[in-house]
Order: C-alpha cells, then sequence, then structure tokens
C-alpha cells in the first residue's frame, strides 16, 4: 500500500511537469490532489508518503488563485498546510484515546534511560507544548509524530493544537512551495521550456 501510495504521487508529480503547457486546466486538480497528498502524508504516518516533492512540485507549477505568478507557492503553502494539519489530527487522537495505554505499552520492558526520555517529553509537552508543536510542525523532521501523539496523551487542547501545527505546517509548506517555484522555473528556463 505505501509502495502503491509513493508510485501515486510520484506520477502526479511527474505528469504535472510534464503537462507544463496544461497548467491552467489542472490547476483546480492540482491544489486538491496537494490538500488530499498532505492529509494523507500526515494522517499515515507509518506508511512514508513524499509530500515534499509534491508540494515542491506544485509550487513550481501552479498558478495562483489571484495576483502575480509569485503568490501561487503562497497558495501551494496554505492548501497544503491545511491538509498536513487536518491528517495531523488522526495522530493527536491516537495519542488522546490511548494515551496511558500507549505510555504503557511503551515502558513496559524498556530501559530507564527510554522511561526517563518519554517522561522528560511529557513533562516537556506539558509546560512548553505549544512552542515545541509549532518548532516541530514548522521543520522537517521525524520527531513531529511522537510529539503529536505526546500532545493527544497529555490532553493539550486539540483547537490549540490545531491552530500552532497548521502555522507551524505554512512555514513548512511555502518553504518547499517557494523551493520549487524558484528550482523548477529555473530549470525550465535552462532546458528552454
Amino acid at each position: 500500500m505505501g509502495a502503491l501510495a509513493v508510485l501515486i504521487t510520484f506520477g502526479l508529480a511527474l505528469l504535472m511537469v510534464l503537462n507544463w503547457h496544461s497548467v491552467d486546466q489542472m490547476a483546480g486538480y492540482g491544489y486538491v490532489g496537494g490538500l488530499i497528498v498532505s492529509a494523507l502524508g500526515c494522517s499515515t504516518w507509518f506508511v512514508p508518503i513524499p509530500m515534499a516533492a509534491v508540494q515542491f512540485t506544485l509550487g513550481g507549477i501552479l498558478l495562483p488563485w489571484f495576483g502575480p505568478l509569485w503568490l501561487g507557492p503562497l497558495f501551494v503553502g496554505l492548501v497544503c498546510s491545511f491538509g498536513e494539519a487536518t491528517g495531523a489530527l488522526s495522530i493527536y487522537a491516537a495519542g488522546y484515546s490511548g494515551g496511558t495505554g500507549i505510555s504503557d505499552k511503551f515502558i513496559k520492558g524498556r530501559s530507564g534511560r527510554f522511561i526517563r526520555i518519554y517522561q522528560w517529553l511529557m513533562r516537556l509537552m506539558q509546560r512548553r507544548g505549544a512552542l515545541v508543536m509549532f518548532i516541530l510542525s514548522a521543520l522537517m523532521n521525524p520527531f513531529f509524530f511522537p510529539a503529536a501523539l505526546t500532545c493527544g496523551a497529555s490532553r493539550f487542547g486539540l483547537k490549540k493544537y490545531y491552530l500552532i501545527t497548521f502555522a507551524g505546517k505554512f512555514i513548512k509548506c511555502s518553504i518547499i512551495a517557494y523551493a520549487g517555484y524558484f528550482g523548477l522555473r529555473s530549470l525550465f528556463q535552462w532546458l528552454g521550456i
């Protein structure tokens, strides 16, 4: 299932690049596709979905809803961050629904070092959860998922969690989309497309 998702994602990104001349027709599907891939990529944390590749490609080829061309990646960042933040709700819900069960399952049979790290993460999320979630949301890193689980387990407010995650993801997705905008445009100019 994960391999199929990766193939479909790369296939869609390649299709968009190859059909550069018909961007106007694909713009509506491109934003919806970015939303869906981002939501799936952030909700299925055990199956890697290359959402950054799609965001990079969309940032380089999609036209903005209105305004100058350089606003396109900003709209891609907005749509993809909405998808990622919405997908991340499933991770929060998993932590919320099984918070003590998750901690009990992880702690049983583990070393003292693991228990100390888990307890430190729980205390950190309870004291500075908003700042930690914002930073982890704004960066491409594997630590977002355990922190999101911990947010749910420590009963971090859902509304607060969503807004902070959305803000961080907006920064990350916009940076990726602008990298695609400047990178793909330069590549296309160099190739004479």
